[in-house]
């Protein structure tokens, strides 16, 4: 018990002469207006970073709405492609149909492969 008292008496003896920068330590501010100065600087840290979640999801969320509009747009032009892939295959389709233009073309793919086999060995 004896040792608190020492310790207690020694640190406010410490503490109230020291001075730094003018300012003057003194028992004047009690350990509630301390406590309470340090939770507002708490609070106003808080409050700073809240502030930059705040913006952050609000950055995220319109990249999120961007992303949909750019994968929409990706799967219209999807269904466009479709649709005239779909109609060269049928077109394909009627060609081969007839033994005459599936000689055409086998003529036109043979060509097509001769034509590019002789560029790559030029090249």
């Amino acid at each position: 018990m004896n040792s608190r008292r020492d310790y207690l008496s020694n640190r406010s003896a410490l503490f109230d002469s020291i001075e730094e920068g003018g300012f003057q330590a003194s028992s004047s501010y009690t350990t509630h207006e301390i406590t309470e100065h340090d939770n507002d600087r708490a609070i106003d840290g808080l409050h700073d970073r809240v502030n930059m979640l705040k913006r952050l999801t609000g950055d995220i969320h319109e990249e999120v709405k961007t992303h949909n509009r750019v994968l929409d747009w990706m799967g219209n032009d999807m269904d466009a492609s479709r649709g005239v892939l779909s109609g060269t295959m049928d077109r394909f389709k009627m060609v081969f149909k007839t033994k005459s233009s599936r000689r055409m073309v086998t003529l036109v793919v043979s060509f097509v492969v001769i034509f590019l086999l002789i560029y790559y060995l030029t090249k």
